[in-house]
């Protein structure tokens, strides 16, 4: 089987999965948007991708996403979003190439990705992404709850545009009640800012609860790529 191939069937897997996880949750399939994740993988699966009809793809890592794109840029018609944790060093280099952060969590990254966006010319939307670890959990990274709002505001406020939220479930619990607070946190910021739709949450293995809890966002890669090559 070919690379192409292997794609293109693990691609119509998860696709599955998302049209079912949609149907059980009594949503429209078009309500959810799948972003690959091509973190450690080549710039020939992010072409075969957007051969495969995939436009939107993610990346973690600032300095592997831009050798990455280096020769051309992202596939035409392709949105790419950074959902790594971000040093705001880095934040100017990021607004280069990435369309979407999705892993705003403080204030201080609000103002270096907005004169990053600006120097380069370009519209970029931010998340805040919430930390919904329990207390002494392992920390996925993300702004406290209590902190969402005035984050927000930051960014409304900016040059930025405000998306919505972004989280990661706890390692090793039940993402379910995670997903529900993330929901709820995800409403409270809509009823000041309209315009925040985006809940972006659930990967390979937790999609189908982050659909049911009113992801608009999936963000997969191992289900489609398969398991990370060992990283240089």
């Amino acid at each position: 089987m070919s690379r192409r191939e292997e794609l293109a069937e693990r691609l119509a897997a998860v696709e599955g999965r998302i049209a079912a996880a949609c149907e059980a949750a009594g949503r429209s399939r078009d309500e959810v948007q799948l972003i690959v994740v091509t973190k450690f993988f080549p710039r020939s699966d992010v072409d075969l991708l957007a051969e495969l009809g995939m436009r939107d793809l993610g990346e973690n890592r600032e300095q592997e996403a831009a050798a990455k794109l280096a020769d051309g840029g992202p596939p035409s018609g392709v949105r790419t979003h950074f959902i790594g944790q971000l040093q705001s060093n880095k934040a100017g280099a990021v607004t280069r190439w990435a369309d979407v952060v999705q892993s705003v969590d403080r204030p201080k990254l609000v103002g270096a990705l907005a004169r990053g966006a600006e120097a380069a010319g370009r519209e970029v939307t931010a998340l805040v992404q919430v930390d919904l670890d329990p207390a002494g959990g392992t920390g996925r990274g993300g702004a406290a709850p209590a902190d969402v709002p005035a984050l927000a505001d930051a960014i409304a406020s900016s040059p930025l545009r405000l998306g919505g939220l972004m989280a990661v479930a706890p390692l090793g619990a039940d993402p379910e009640p995670a997903f529900a607070r993330l929901a709820a946190l995800a409403e409270a910021l809509r009823a000041d800012h309209p315009e925040a739709s985006w809940i972006s949450a659930g990967m390979s293995g937790d999609l189908e609860a982050a659909v049911r809890h009113g992801a608009t966002h999936l963000r997969v890669g191992t289900a489609i790529l398969g398991d990370r090559p060992s990283h240089r």
